[in-house]
């Protein structure tokens, strides 16, 4: 069994020494243009090049492409042929990491953190009146693995919690809503947005004009999925005409965040630098080593994308 590695800005070598401890009888390398055709890629971000190479040859050997991260949007943009699976992670240690930031941001904004923290600097001591938790309805679109353990984490705090998904989905705590059908009514009953969404063409630019001004008066607006849900320019005006009361943003159309982007001096706006939910490397190689092993042995695995759904 071969196995290749290529994930873009990434340092190779710890991770082929954990491949090479787990499958001890595998051939495991870092992808070099010219390399024999593999059995198994792992992979994030690679170029197209390194997809021709591994599935030009009629018959070629390559099963399986081991996405090292949730999001498998940058690997649909390539051209892959049908017959090679695509595996994206289950978990991994996301799903904890996702809820903590998207508590942290919910919490930070009801209970107006940076407010206080503004006050603070001027070295004045205020006051605010407490909010109340049923006035603020937190809607977490996409109800996935990491969407869902968003909303039952919220749960515990006691807000009201909604969840939008393509299909139905039932969460113990969570008032579910789900297709077309049901989208104006779950944006119309959310004040807090919290987008968790795969991107897709039929997600990309759902953050629009249209959709944000359904929510709540004073809406607040978390971006943790992809800058390309987002239409920027449509998330400022609504801010600035007073309807949003600001944003959490992990995620950019076009990342780094230029230096000279709005966002890094809004006063409503935060930003972090993609961070919210980083692939833990032990987790993740444990997850695609196990799958590899089930496939060697016949047996069917989670996490295959759907090339028409996209994801």
């Amino acid at each position: 069994m071969r196995i290749t590695f290529c994930c873009t800005h990434t340092k190779a070598a710890p991770w082929l020494e954990i491949l090479r401890a787990a499958l001890p009888g595998a051939v495991i390398e870092d992808w070099v243009s010219g390399a024999p055709v593999a059995d198994y890629a792992v992979v994030w971000s690679p170029p197209q090049q390194f997809v021709d190479e591994q599935t030009a040859a009629p018959g070629h050997s390559l099963k399986a492409m081991f996405n090292t991260g949730a999001g498998v949007d940058a690997l649909l943009q390539l051209r892959i042929p049908s017959n090679v699976k695509l595996v994206r992670l289950n978990d991994a240690g996301m799903s904890v990491q996702m809820a903590e930031y998207v508590c942290h941001a919910v919490i930070r904004h009801f209970r107006e953190f940076d407010g206080y923290q503004a006050d603070v600097a001027q070295g004045k001591w205020s006051y605010r009146k407490p909010r109340g938790r049923a006035d603020f309805p937190v809607g977490v679109m996409g109800l996935g693995v990491l969407g869902s353990r968003v909303a039952r984490a919220l749960t515990h705090f006691d807000f009201p919690v909604l969840g939008w998904s393509r299909t139905p989905r039932q969460i113990d705590g969570v008032k579910t809503f789900s297709g077309a059908a049901q989208w104006d009514d779950f944006l119309v009953a959310s004040k807090v947005l919290v987008c968790l969404l795969p991107l897709t063409p039929d997600t990309r630019n759902i953050l629009n004009f249209a959709n944000l001004a359904k929510l709540k008066e004073d809406g607040y607006v978390i971006n943790v999925a992809r800058g390309g849900h987002l239409v920027d320019d449509d998330l400022i005006a609504l801010v600035n005409n007073g309807h949003l009361a600001g944003a959490t943003l992990d995620v950019f159309r076009t990342e780094p965040l230029p230096g000279d982007h709005p966002f890094w001096r809004h006063p409503k706006i935060t930003v972090t630098p993609h961070t919210s939910a980083r692939t833990l490397r032990d987790e993740t190689l444990a997850q695609i080593v196990g799958k590899i092993q089930a496939l060697e042995r016949g047996e069917a695995i989670e996490g295959v994308v759907d090339h028409a759904r996209g994801y």
